[in-house]
């Protein structure tokens, strides 16, 4: 048998390396949305959140006053999925926060317990307080 072609190759203890980018800590976005849609943007850091097109609903309440229910958003991370009693019944909700600025936002619909609402399940809140409209909404 032959030695393995890695054995006694040059790279295998070679020293480290500086890397050929040099990574910063400016603010940038995990996703950006298109400049031609209206959009939502965190009124804290301005990252966009969600596109127009994923309103769901207006009528919503938040702890903070309105919110809006949307079918998908974006630079939004997620906490732990907890029991709350809100104005609908018992839900399986977990904070969502921007991901840039950690504020939280609202909260995702993991489950719904009262069959008239689990079109929720999956969907997310987000309060106007924390939320501004952005592009083309003249």
């Amino acid at each position: 048998m032959f030695p393995p072609t890695w054995a006694g190759s040059p790279f295998l203890h070679r020293p480290p390396t500086r890397p050929m980018v040099t990574m910063t800590r400016s603010k940038t976005f995990q996703a950006y949305l298109p400049s031609c849609h209206r959009t939502y943007s965190c009124i804290h850091c301005r990252a966009h959140l969600a596109n127009h097109d994923e309103l769901i609903s207006k009528s919503f309440q938040g702890s903070q006053g309105r919110a809006y229910l949307f079918n998908s958003v974006v630079n939004v991370g997620c906490g732990p999925a907890e029991e709350r009693v809100l104005l609908t019944g018992l839900h399986a909700v977990a904070d969502i926060y921007c991901e840039n600025c950690k504020t939280t936002l609202g909260w995702k619909y993991e489950h719904a317990f009262e069959s008239s609402q689990k079109y929720k399940e999956g969907k997310f809140i987000i309060e106007l307080a924390h939320m501004i409209k952005d592009n083309g909404w003249d």
